[in-house]
């Protein structure tokens, strides 16, 4: 084999390899999330594989003619990427919310025979081209940077441009098409057209395409950050839900923007009662847009207000506009991109209220969370102004505990509501969504419980001395120690 050849197969297997790694994330996040368990997860699932691989392929090479296994291992490599997204759907659908066992269950199911598999290309061109054992270290060691190479254009590739240009599922079927194709030529080339591909061999790639193809899809839209959908309410027609991977993201009415459907929307609505009791106008920072709830139910209950929105996703815009009533006026203004980077660009001491609802069940941006991030905020708002945060832990809240003491490190006030009985000292199976309220002035807490109540609701504030027993000694996240999806418990499955 002519040393271009051997060359461009290790660099195509291998970028293949990490082309399925990066998109493998996007593929999980529909049914186990975007969390560092689940990049845990595929790292150490590819890295396995490839450790397997090398081995298994260079024990193969030594038994058999290398010249009969690169094609069939391009081949098979091929119609195990179109599997990835079969197997995802059946098992992810009922491992949704997975903890990290789970997690690496489904990662290692999908993924480890294509990294296993393709890796094995390596050694067996390798041992094509030992042709003097004096030059073995030259060979070897030219073919391992030639792969380290190919995965490193996979991943930048991927990363950078693939994900944000194509949908997950077609760019995978492309990588098993491309796979099955160059398997082909390259087995033809090295063994002629009387060994080419079996008929069993054309079945099960054939029938591995076809169950790619018929797997199910969970996505409406997908972005580089989401797999989207938004869903009709049947039991309210103008309701809309918008569905963000695993979870039930935000609601809206469309034809009655102070409809707020979710627990923690209502508790936000009392915030906003208790900061503002006459409906006056406010200037408010939201961190997260989701479906724009908040800011067109501020449009209707607080005339005149104004957002500022930070939203890191131009596809939740573009679903908000298209199916949620979004009307983007004077009033409304979005910054799209990561909000520790668009933070800085607002006016400091310029807003009365922010509104942060960037942290969604078990997928929280760990940056959001730190003492560093929420000193921006606290720069960004008035000298009266009121920060609030969804937030949302289970079992032991261990997560919401770190937040609360992070969040007392910056601002001089803090308080939070819960459901009743939620904030006790031990909740066995019991959590879900909380509301964090912080400000350099004194909190309107009776305003808050005020407003609660008049829902018709009894909520359970914290604040003072019960809400600093309630903290104990959570770590206080920073930008160097943030371990906040070790820290989340998710709701048992």
């Amino acid at each position: 084999m002519p040393a271009l050849a051997a060359a461009l197969l290790v660099f195509l297997s291998s970028a293949a390899v990490l082309v399925l790694e990066i998109l493998a994330a996007r593929l999980l996040a529909p049914y186990v999330g975007d969390t560092l368990e689940v990049y845990t997860a595929i790292i150490g699932t590819i890295l396995a594989g490839i450790a397997f691989g090398s081995w298994w392929g260079g024990r193969w090479a030594d038994r058999r003619d290398p010249n009969t296994l690169i094609g069939p291992l391009l081949i098979a490599g091929g119609g195990l990427s179109f599997l990835t997204i079969p197997l995802v759907d059946l098992l992810g659908t009922g491992m949704r919310g997975a903890n990290a066992l789970t997690t690496v269950v489904l990662t290692f199911t999908a993924f480890f025979a294509p990294a296993a598999v393709l890796t094995a290309v390596t050694p067996a061109v390798i041992k094509l081209q030992l042709a003097d054992l004096d030059e073995t270290g030259r060979v070897v060691g030219r073919l391992s940077a030639i792969g380290t190479a190919g995965a490193i254009i996979g991943t930048f590739f991927t990363g950078f441009l693939l994900v944000a240009a194509a949908p997950t599922r077609p760019s995978i079927r492309f990588v098993g098409v491309f796979l099955v194709l160059l398997g082909i030529g390259t087995l033809v080339w090295l063994r002629g057209t009387r060994s080419a591909v079996s008929a069993t061999m054309v079945v099960a790639i054939v029938a591995a395409g076809a169950l790619s193809f018929a797997a199910r899809h969970p996505c409406d839209h997908e972005s580089a950050y989401y797999c989207a959908r938004v869903e009709v309410d049947p039991e309210r027609p103008t309701g809309r839900a918008l569905w963000l991977d695993t979870l039930r993201h935000s609601y809206v009415d469309v034809e009655d923007p102070t409809h707020l459907e979710f627990t923690y929307t209502q508790w936000f609505g009392d915030a906003i009662t208790a900061v503002a009791p006459d409906g006056e106008a406010l200037r408010t920072l939201h961190v997260g847009g989701g479906g724009f709830t908040m800011p067109q139910y501020l449009r209707v209950s607080n005339p005149g207000s104004t957002s500022t929105v930070l939203e890191v996703d131009p596809l939740l815009v573009e679903l908000s506009r298209d199916e949620l009533g979004l009307e983007l006026r004077d009033d409304i203004e979005v910054l799209t991109g990561d909000a520790r980077l668009t933070a800085p660009r607002v006016d400091a001491g310029a807003y009365d209220l922010v509104i942060n609802d960037a942290f969604g069940g078990v997928s929280v941006p760990w940056h959001l969370a730190t003492v560093e991030f929420l000193t921006q905020v606290e720069g960004a708002l008035d000298d009266e102004g009121v920060v609030v945060t969804n937030v949302i832990d289970y079992a032991d809240r261990d997560f919401l505990r770190a937040y609360l003491a992070t969040t007392a490190a910056v601002f001089d006030s803090v308080a939070i509501i819960g459901r009743e009985d939620a904030l006790g000292p031990t909740v066995p199976g019991l959590g879900g969504n909380f509301v964090v309220l912080a400000s350099d002035a004194a909190l309107p807490v009776d305003e808050l419980l005020a407003a609660n109540r008049a829902r018709g609701q009894v909520d359970d504030v914290l604040h003072g001395t019960d809400l600093r027993d309630f903290v104990g000694d959570a770590p206080v996240l920073t930008d160097d120690f943030a371990p906040v999806d070790q820290l989340l418990t998710p709701l048992p499955q």
